[in-house]
């Protein structure tokens, strides 16, 4: 097993196995975790020898994540529970606030014990972007139009992801919900004040987050960079905001990222600008030149914040908690709102 520290890259690979080809690239000193998409996934006991294989590879062992939010993203479904969209919550919120802060908190819990259960440590979620009705990328991922609803909501699924052995990672932030524009195939632009964006702040301000991933948008009243490109809004979210845990960059093969220019320079200012983990996905080829060619100084205190993002204890097996009573109530909350 190879000892070396995190390094501030985010690969994915191709197939639900480890390649020759994987194994390199993942042992490779500037990587640090690990995407895995649906196509990485056929079965639980699939997808549990896969993590125990990526786990095997190093120490401290690589960061296993997955964007699996509920709704429309969600990864893993065969073999896992359907999660609701957090818009439905939030349309809960507006029936009974208590029951809605519940679900959010079961869901949380079914969330990360899921995924903690076949070795995945970490879920770029809550989505915290408001629902202002304009933007179809985010819809119903979002929870509420108003922040309030979003922060308790948020921190009740925040709560169950802890209980469930995860981090949270707050995204996008300062704010998605605005721009109508996709990121995956335009590049946004939010023409708002930064006195105007305070709404979408509020929640990175008072939740407690682990990790913090920025918007592919561009807020021309601030910078003419994307946020996660730019000093100017990684100060602001390091020094205003107060936020000390990890910024991961949305992923770099974005076309919101494009402003940035080629993969290596996407990169390269990514990093400058202030982010921990940069996200490199469905581009092998990319990510081949990238730690080709990419020469960079380590920095201690990012590694060390990747580091805290791994789960501090062993999971519960698959077995254990099917048989725990908490999941097992939690799954027919979830299960009965689901067919409400």
């Amino acid at each position: 097993m190879t000892e070396q520290a995190l390094g501030p890259l985010m690969i994915d690979i191709e197939g639900s196995t480890l390649t020759e080809l994987d194994r390199e690239r993942l042992c490779h000193p500037l990587v640090g975790g690990i995407i895995l998409f649906t196509r990485n996934y056929s079965d639980p006991e699939q997808l549990t020898a896969l993590t125990a294989a990526i786990h095997a590879l190093r120490q401290p062992p690589l960061l296993i994540a997955v964007d699996h939010e509920g709704g429309r993203v969600q990864r893993f479904r065969q073999g896992f529970t359907r999660l609701p969209a957090m818009a439905r919550l939030g349309q809960a919120w507006d029936e009974d606030p208590e029951r809605a802060l519940n679900l959010s908190r079961q869901v949380g819990y079914v969330l990360a014990a899921e995924l903690r259960a076949r070795g995945v440590d970490f879920s770029f979620t809550p989505d915290l972007d408001l629902d202002y009705g304009r933007s179809s990328v985010i819809g119903s991922r979002a929870f509420h139009r108003r922040p309030e609803a979003v922060m308790a909501l948020a921190g009740a699924l925040i709560a169950g992801l802890e209980a469930g052995g995860m981090g949270a990672c707050g995204k996008h932030f300062p704010g998605h919900g605005w721009v109508e524009a996709d990121s995956h195939v335009a590049v946004p632009v939010d023409e708002r004040s930064l006195e105007a964006l305070q709404e979408d702040i509020r929640p990175y301000r008072e939740l407690p987050l682990d990790a913090v991933m920025p918007a592919h948008v561009i807020y021309p009243e601030i910078d003419d960079k994307p946020s996660g490109f730019s000093k100017k809004w990684h100060a602001y979210l390091r020094n205003d905001v107060k936020f000390d845990g990890v910024v991961f960059s949305d992923d770099l093969s974005m076309a919101g990222a494009r402003v940035a220019g080629d993969t290596l320079a996407r990169v390269e200012a990514a990093y400058q600008a202030g982010c921990d983990m940069l996200l490199l996905c469905n581009a092998p080829d990319k990510v081949g030149e990238v730690l080709a060619r990419w020469q960079v100084e380590r920095d201690p205190l990012r590694s060390a914040r990747l580091t805290r993002l791994l789960p501090p204890a062993p999971a519960l097996d698959w077995s254990a908690l099917q048989a725990s009573p908490d999941y097992q109530s939690a799954v027919t909350a979830i299960i009965d709102f689901a067919e409400r």
